[in-house]
């Protein structure tokens, strides 16, 4: 049977269930938008105002539906808009297939305007990028795309389609997508290994890789820090949450810095390293520090992707497989190995449970001390997690946060409860831009089943803020909550550490780090897109202004609660409905107070 090239495509996403596609239109992606109007297509186009926020759509609806998401670029500038999101695509392991109209291939040779050799702009951030040679490949290129993004690793990959071959007739059979089983269990003699070794360890430690999350293992890797008494830690900067929060083995995420990993693993002679991709998530290093696990503990990996087992370090034991299918077999040879000492086991689990009694004591009355606060002070980033944690069980359906609020994610992961992996989604690639895009893909896939919030601080937001027009225009009810200190928090910080790691100190004024002239009003910028919000400038008006919030997304609006929390801001100017924040404590001084409170 012949089809329009452009058919085929839509054939294989309704073989997927795939429901939509993302991008950015031109002239060579009007036929395969226009696609999108015929009767039985069944995948509907959503228009954005960037590729990258395309791309971070495509990403939102990946991570909630399971499905592959779809983008469409334009030619050479979209591939380059869309390079950011693609890198956290990329380093979150997120399934994509994105297609970019090459210029006609009949005129390619010519350097025709926009064109260029696009496999080579993407290719580095993909599993496999092609431009298709000619237009009877496109069944084969086609089948092979949607087959590499679903098979393990999951990553993207990428298409150059030149747009003359979306409108010729091609020979096409069944439209079929080959499904590689993803839940391989890793080899006998690994698995009997990597067993024998936490068996007999005196004081193993488990890090929770992405790995974990993607696989949505929880249960499994509870199970095996059960037997062991052992500590449970994320990785840093992790895409999803990979281990419950409110599990007494959590210990919450890896420092990012070399000094913090060390005196993390400093006493622990097995370390087993389970879908651990974020290996090496520092901003500065020595090589006279020594390696970021000490060499004097024993390392284990347990992955589906062969590239990030062993990567950096030498692996006692290695095994690649399904850590879904893969642990419980592993927690089997432990349970049954007479090595294990159960006592002892037992023992560290007594002392993790204390250390979980006392950490919780100690959130709760620091959260108590700052309520106590006058009403009129300036909120915090800590207090905003605070209230969302309260206001959880209103919320009419379970939470997802889309977290790039970044100074602060420490206090939404000790303070709002996740109840999936997947309730807790964050980029690992750190390539700022992404949560408001993706957003739209989160909430297009989850309908009503999720509550979808998005923490995102006030220099992240200003990278796409257009992102509110496709809000808007489809109604997708998400909350937007963004922190605004009104500079790079977390370039602050970097600077900090710089200076302190290199006694170093900067020339002059870091000006450059703060946003504070001309002011952006958030509410403002987003009521131009159409989409209602309020100003917080008090602490006492902050639980009020999040239900508003919520009440609106869960009557089907966008809503955006822009909070105030540097208290050397005046909000003059703004639509403020209270009075101006009496002066406090410098958020510097309150980030470090918070992070007293982590776990040990």
């Amino acid at each position: 049977m012949k089809r329009l090239g452009r058919d085929i495509v839509f054939d294989y996403l309704r073989d997927l269930g795939v429901e939509y596609i993302f991008g950015v239109p031109g002239t060579n992606e009007i036929p395969l938008i226009d696609a999108t109007s015929e009767p039985d297509s069944g995948v509907a186009y959503i228009p954005c105002l960037h590729e990258n926020i395309a791309m971070g759509a495509a990403m939102g609806y990946a991570w909630a539906s399971g499905k592959p998401g779809i983008v469409e670029l334009h030619v050479t500038p979209g591939a380059g808009h869309g390079v950011g999101n693609l890198y956290n695509a990329y380093k979150s392991h997120v399934p994509l297939v994105v297609i970019c109209a090459q210029q006609h291939s009949d005129l390619l040779v010519q350097e025709p305007v926009l064109a260029s050799d696009l496999v080579r702009t993407a290719g580095q951030y993909t599993k496999w990028a092609y431009e298709v040679r000619c237009a009877e490949e496109l069944p084969l290129v086609l089948q092979r795309a949607f087959k590499e993004a679903l098979t393990p690793p999951m990553r993207p990959v990428f298409l150059s389609i030149p747009w003359n071959f979306t409108l010729a007739e091609v020979e096409q059979g069944p439209p079929h997508v080959t499904r590689v089983g993803r839940h391989f269990i890793g080899d006998a003699q690994a698995v009997a290994h990597a067993a024998e070794l936490l068996a007999a360890a005196r004081t193993p430690i488990l890090i929770a890789g992405d790995g974990v999350g993607a696989a949505d293992a929880w249960a499994e890797l509870e199970r095996l820090a059960e037997l062991l008494g052992a500590p449970v830690y994320n990785e840093p900067m992790s895409s999803y949450m990979n281990y419950p929060n409110h599990l007494y083995h959590w210990q919450g995420e890896l420092p990012q810095n070399p000094q913090g990993i060390q005196e993390t693993f400093k006493g622990h002679d097995v370390a087993l390293l389970c879908g651990y991709n974020a290996q090496a998530h520092v901003f500065v290093y020595r090589y006279s520090q020594g390696p970021l696990i000490p060499l004097e503990v024993t390392q284990l990996y347990l992955h589906d992707d062969a590239w990030e087992i062993g990567k950096n370090a030498y692996g006692e034991a290695a095994i690649l497989g399904d850590i879904k299918a893969t642990l419980p077999v592993l927690c089997e040879r432990i349970a049954g190995d007479a090595r294990r000492d159960a006592a002892a086991a037992g023992a560290r689990a007594v002392e993790l449970r204390r250390r979980h009694e006392r950490r919780l004591d100690a959130l709760d009355e620091h959260a108590q001390t700052r309520s106590a606060r006058p009403g009129d002070e300036l909120p915090r980033g800590e207090d905003v997690a605070i209230a969302l944690g309260r206001l959880q069980d209103e919320m009419p359906a379970p939470l997802t946060l889309v977290d790039e609020a970044i100074s602060d994610q420490e206090a939404f992961h000790q303070y709002v409860r996740f109840d999936t992996p997947s309730s807790y989604l964050n980029a690992q690639g750190g390539s700022l831009g992404m949560s408001m895009p993706a957003s739209i893909g989160l909430k297009l896939a989850a309908a009503g089943a999720r509550t979808i919030v998005n923490t995102v601080g006030d220099g992240t937001s200003l990278f796409y803020p257009h992102s509110w027009w496709t809000i808007r225009k489809f109604d997708v009810a998400v909350l937007y909550i963004v922190t605004n200190n009104r500079e790079y928090k977390t370039l602050q910080l970097g600077r900090e550490l710089i200076e302190g790691t290199y006694h170093w100190k900067p020339a002059g004024d870091a000006w450059y780090l703060r946003l504070r002239e001309p002011p952006v009003s958030f509410v403002g910028l987003a009521a131009s897109f159409g989409v209602a919000g309020s100003l917080v400038a008090r602490l006492d008006e902050l639980e009020d202004r999040l239900r508003e919030g919520l009440a609106a997304v869960a009557a089907g609006n966008p809503f955006v609660v822009e909070v105030l929390t540097d208290s050397s801001l005046d909000p003059g100017g703004l639509a403020v409905r209270t009075s101006a924040p009496a002066a406090g404590a410098g958020a510097s001084e309150e980030h470090a107070r918070f992070r007293r409170l982590g776990p040990p």
